[in-house]
């Protein structure tokens, strides 16, 4: 079929369908199924995606394993994150043969911080937040002639996060909406890419903090000219917790999405609490923000599905 409006979106869908061959095995295919309590509780059907079954316990492996298939070998990278991201490329790097540098905010959850070094990365921690942390990262590759690799505007990265959506697809069960945390938005990109191709009638929507709306806003103004939201952001789901939007990530979530709401951290722990006493499962704010869109909107549709994203708490 034509991809209509689409044409225009960077992310290729022979890339995702190519990812979800050969990205490490360790990411894909994980468990996606309908939990009857979860359902009792929400009061409608839900396909749970459970992202937290693998060595860093989060989607991000899929997008940075894919970017890494791309990349020079051996060529030093550099990047910022706020936890998930920088474990997921220093993961990459050990496995594809290149040094990895990552830079974080000093306000960092240290777990990941340190889970990072594990990894094989060298870590410098920045004083402020992550934005400030990404501008030190640019100009340090920069300087010493690395490459610069950055959540959210790397179409590789869309493109294997996108591969959860072909699994998705592929249970043969028709999707009425997907709900997607939405922080940098190389998933729900990657994703709506593969479902407005494959699945057109599947609405798809974004989760953001109430505390980090930043992307909202550029997703609702009419013309992007720069940061929409110079507000601060203070919200617990450090992993959506953007300030700055990534400019391409704006054009692609604004062509390919079509809702974003917002939940407050009771939400998120109202979620996540759920998670736990009906799936069994231990999530981070961030990897409970889908499910608390779910928990705090009416959203329309009969059977929905769900990513639950990460659960490096």
């Amino acid at each position: 079929m034509a991809d209509l409006a689409f044409w225009a979106v960077d992310i290729d869908l022979d890339n995702i369908a190519r990812a979800a061959e050969i990205i490490d095995p360790v990411f894909r295919d994980t468990p996606q199924y309908v939990d009857e309590q979860l359902c009792a509780a929400l009061g409608r059907r839900v396909l749970v995606k459970v992202e937290t079954t693998n060595p860093l316990r989060s989607f991000k492996g899929r997008g940075a394993d894919f970017l890494a298939s791309t990349l020079p070998a051996g060529q030093p990278v550099v990047c910022a994150s706020a936890g998930n991201f920088g474990q997921a490329v220093a993961y990459a790097g050990r496995n594809h043969g290149f040094p990895v540098e990552v830079f974080v905010s000093d306000r960092a959850v240290p777990d990941k911080v340190r889970r990072m070094r594990l990894l094989g990365a060298v870590v410098h921690e920045v004083p402020g937040d992550f934005t400030g942390a990404k501008a030190v990262a640019r100009a340090h590759a920069a300087e010493t002639g690395a490459v610069f690799v950055e959540d959210g505007r790397e179409p590789a990265v869309c493109e294997g996060a996108g591969t959860i959506a072909v699994e998705l697809l592929r249970a043969g069960v028709s999707l009425d909406s997907v709900v997607v945390p939405l922080g940098d938005g190389a998933l729900i990109t990657g994703m709506a890419r593969w479902l407005k191709h494959h699945s057109p009638h599947t609405r798809v929507v974004g989760v953001c903090a109430e505390g980090a709306p930043a992307l909202a806003h550029a997703w609702a103004g009419r013309v992007w000219d720069g940061p929409v939201w110079d507000g601060p952001v203070d919200t617990i789901a450090d992993g959506i917790a953007v300030r700055v939007p990534v400019p391409e990530s704006v054009t692609r979530v604004r062509e390919l999405v079509d809702d974003v709401v917002l939940v407050s951290d009771d939400a998120i722990r109202a979620a996540a609490d759920l998670a736990l006493r009906t799936l069994g499962l231990v999530l981070e704010p961030a990897g409970a923000a889908g499910l608390a869109g779910l928990v705090a909107h009416d959203l329309p549709g009969e059977t929905t599905a769900t990513v639950l994203t990460g659960s490096n708490v």
